[in-house]
């Protein structure tokens, strides 16, 4: 009995399953190259000069606001720190792969180059950096990091699905 009942729950997900594959259509290749017009593309680049703006400014104000150089200087090596592994995987991601497989291999292996690069900066933050204040070095990493959504939401593509 118990038997029949799983042999009937596989069979409903199988008709599930080709119900679903039966909704999917292929694009022709001019569909999918008129789809590809209409998307425009958002380059790496300039969210990477995004991230470098909402840097510069975070710099700026804190300095306005605080009026402590030392803050302003640990605010924008937080900044920095965030740009910098950005624009380098930025670069190495602009280059094309031979197939999907490398280009996945690409993307892990420079993300992994990114943190590297980026917690090397944080580990030689206190020799670089006069009179460091941690929480300034945050407040830059972090607004710059969160930055790209700025990008994102300015990029006209990007569209609400609701």
């Amino acid at each position: 009995m118990a038997h029949a009942s799983s042999r009937e729950k596989s069979t409903a997900s199988e008709i599930e399953s080709e119900a679903e594959d039966s909704d999917f259509k292929p694009l022709t290749a001019q569909e999918a190259l008129e789809w590809r017009k209409r998307q425009p593309q958002l380059s790496a680049w300039r969210i990477v000069a995004v991230q470098a703006l909402v840097g510069v400014l975070a710099v700026l104000l804190l300095w306005l606001l605080a009026g402590r150089v030392q803050w302003a200087w640990s605010a924008g090596y937080g900044a920095l720190s965030v740009v910098l592994p950005a624009a380098l995987f930025a670069r190495a991601m602009a280059r094309r792969r031979s197939s999907a497989g490398a280009a996945m291999v690409g993307l892990f292996g420079w993300e992994l180059v990114k943190i590297v690069v980026t917690v090397a900066m944080l580990a030689a933050a206190p020799r670089l950096v006069p009179g460091l204040s941690w929480l300034a070095l945050l407040a830059g990493m972090v607004v710059t990091m969160k930055a790209y959504w700025i990008a994102l939401l300015a990029w006209s593509g990007v569209r609400r699905t609701d």
